[in-house]
């Protein structure tokens, strides 16, 4: 982020990889599908590219982690993570499965509205005290992509009815944060520079 926003906090959304199901367009829904080998390899290549120290997810910077308990988002966040990092994160208390996250299903969208309202307020709980960087209050969301799409939408505070269409592949990572350092102006991160090499 630029300087003047270095150090607020960020929420990362990645969306599982591919399932056979994704693979061909089929929506998912609550059928728990495994990744397919091409799934485990996407979350693998986004991980290495983009999570460890001083990359764009930093584990250090983590306040919480909260995942889908559906077995494709699982198994998503033991790879991008890697075993000493979940371990880690597990250790410290870091880490929530939880129905918020839980792919819509075709449930109503007041419904769905309202389980990602109360995790956005815990979210927001967790970034307020730290919006000049006080402490590290990144945090991870590990799910779907139709959810994660309607996350967003909460997020910037519009409706889950609101046009505007988003995209998120399979293992990929999106990003929202806030303006002026202020959790009443959310935002999403339209690109992010990476660090020179020093």
């Amino acid at each position: 982020m630029p300087d003047k926003d270095a150090g607020t906090p960020r929420v990362f959304l990645v969306r599982h990889g591919e399932t056979e199901w994704s693979q061909n367009g089929r929506y998912t829904g609550k059928t728990d599908l495994p990744l397919t080998s091409r799934g485990a390899q996407q979350v693998l290549s986004t991980s290495k590219i983009v999570v460890g120290p001083r990359k764009l997810i930093d584990p250090a910077s983590l306040a919480h982690v909260y995942i889908s308990p559906r077995t494709r988002a699982q198994r998503t966040f033991d790879l991008l993570l890697g075993e000493a990092g979940k371990k880690e994160l597990v250790d410290a208390g870091k880490v929530s499965t939880t129905e918020e996250l839980a792919e819509w299903d075709y449930g109503s969208a007041d419904e769905v509205s309202a389980r990602l309202d109360t995790l956005i307020a815990k979210i927001h709980a967790l970034h307020a005290p730290n919006m000049h960087g006080e402490a590290p209050s990144d945090v991870l969301l590990v799910a779907h992509g139709h959810l994660l799409r309607a996350f967003a939408k909460r997020w910037l505070k519009y409706p889950l009815s609101f046009p505007l269409s988003m995209m998120i592949e399979p293992g990929g990572v999106g990003i929202l944060s806030y303006q002026h350092r202020n959790v009443e102006e959310p935002a999403f991160l339209l690109g992010v520079g990476f660090p020179l090499k020093e």
